[in-house]
């Protein structure tokens, strides 16, 4: 009997040692969530049509840079199938402050812009850091991610941005690689890190 109970004991010590870990997500990261879960409207956003270049350390969208480690497999294969490019976050980013924005004056100057999307412009930014967090919903077709986005010209902040992705012929029993090469971007949302 001492045995049994010794063996169960070991059992489930090691199965709490070497089950899998989730990463604890600091107060921003879970307002984030929050917000997510209170404000979803899924949206379909178009993967990058253009000319897509891939180096160890960079991705180039036609004529825009994304800086990654080529380590992350997660973001590698994101920026390979075009669903995260340059484009896509200066096109949120422009929205965002359209959205959000109620000073009609700066409305105003923008829309007397030659180029309005100029001053949203994203190129050579480092994406980094990409997680999936569990999702609100145990739906094997959807999955979500959070990562973050440095610009030299934020000077040290970060934006940390969540992205939902949907496969339709996911299961549980599909792998991450899988996932993502039938993945499209359903959900995109950004908070600033300061």
């Amino acid at each position: 009997m001492k045995l049994v109970y010794t063996f169960g004991l070991s059992l489930l010590l090691a199965s709490s040692a070497f089950g899998q870990k989730t990463e604890k997500l600091n107060p921003k990261e879970k307002a984030l969530i929050e917000q997510y879960k209170s404000q979803y409207k899924k949206k379909n956003y178009k993967k990058f049509e253009g000319k897509i270049t891939v180096t160890d350390h960079h991705v180039q969208f036609d004529d825009k840079i994304f800086f990654y480690d080529k380590s992350d497999k997660i973001t590698t294969q994101l920026l390979k199938d075009g669903l995260l490019y340059p484009q896509l976050l200066t096109d949120y980013q422009m929205q965002k402050f359209l959205d959000e924005t109620t000073d009609k004056t700066q409305k105003r100057f923008l829309k007397l812009q030659k180029d309005p999307r100029a001053g949203f412009d994203v190129n050579n930014v480092t994406i980094s850091s990409i997680t999936e967090l569990p999702s609100p919903a145990s739906n094997p077709k959807t999955r979500v991610f959070k990562f973050l986005y440095k610009d030299s010209k934020l000077g040290n902040n970060s934006i940390l941005y969540l992205i939902e992705l949907t496969n339709k012929s996911a299961t549980k029993d599909t792998s991450m690689e899988e996932f993502i090469n039938g993945a499209s971007l359903t959900y995109l949302q950004q908070e600033r890190l300061d």
